[in-house]
């Protein structure tokens, strides 16, 4: 059986994602401040900006199942405001979790994977590949944000372009080690953070439905899409992507900003 990382987990992205481990038969181990309502997962408290913490959970993973497969850093918040109007505190808020957060986990599972001989993340190896480690798999969940700047949410576009510049350095850093690192970034989802955003309109119902309709698949995405697309990017079909940012918006991005 495989073992699964999971952060920010307790809803929305991270909750969908967990979900899908636990239905694919894996070990999962959440880490959050608040307890994720979940059956068939693991749990301790973690607050990811602190590094003895992501140290904690990584090992808390290993303890109970004897080897770390796959991570997801998806815990992350936001603030809604211009960087003219954001405050310090406000702004170490953000990068804390979205950026040292991240990283600090990233680099808790880059220890624990280098070396580590699991065999069933990266597919079967042959030739010139025989012998080589197969570490495990870092996904970090990014944001359209991080290229596309949404209004009035500065320090989160900036935190999410770093995650998406952080996955890209693991990959070239440690592929040698036999660790994978990619990112999921994705658009309009519906989820709390996303209904704080649509809240910040005059109203929120038509913002909501003017999102809705710039989309052109028809609709909003939800956690599930972006679940789906975790839980392939952690196994053997995926075992030669590395480095790479799946964008998943519904063709948000896709189109010319004029039409």
């Amino acid at each position: 059986m495989s073992s699964v990382v999971v952060t920010g987990a307790s809803s929305g992205i991270g909750e969908a994602i967990a979900r899908r481990f636990v239905a694919d038969g894996w070990d999962v181990l959440t880490g959050s401040r608040n307890e994720p309502d979940l059956d068939g997962v693991g749990w301790l408290r973690t607050d990811v900006a602190d590094p003895v913490q992501a140290d904690a959970l990584v090992a808390a993973a290993v303890e109970q199942f004897g080897s770390l497969d796959v991570v997801v850093n998806n815990a992350g918040v936001q603030v809604e405001k211009t960087v003219a109007d954001t405050t310090d505190e406000e702004f170490d808020y953000v990068i804390d979790v979205n950026v040292r957060g991240v990283f600090n986990l990233c680099r808790a599972a880059v220890r624990q994977m280098t070396g580590q001989m699991t065999g069933h993340i990266t597919g079967q190896q042959t030739g010139s590949e025989a012998g080589r480690p197969k570490g495990g798999v870092i996904i970090n969940i990014a944001s359209i944000a991080a290229t596309h700047a949404d209004p009035g949410m500065a320090v989160y576009n900036a935190s999410k372009g770093a995650v998406e510049a952080l996955t890209r350095a693991i990959a070239v850093d440690h592929g040698h080690q036999g660790i994978r690192c990619v990112a999921v970034s994705p658009g309009w989802i519906a989820t709390a953070l996303a209904d704080a955003v649509f809240d910040l309109e005059a109203d929120p119902d038509a913002a909501r439905a003017a999102a809705v309709e710039r989309h052109p698949v028809g609709r909003l995405g939800t956690p599930d899409d972006v679940a789906e697309v975790v839980a392939w990017l952690a196994g053997p079909a995926a075992s030669f992507i590395s480095g790479s940012v799946f964008t998943v918006d519904g063709g948000l991005t896709a189109q010319s900003p004029i039409g």
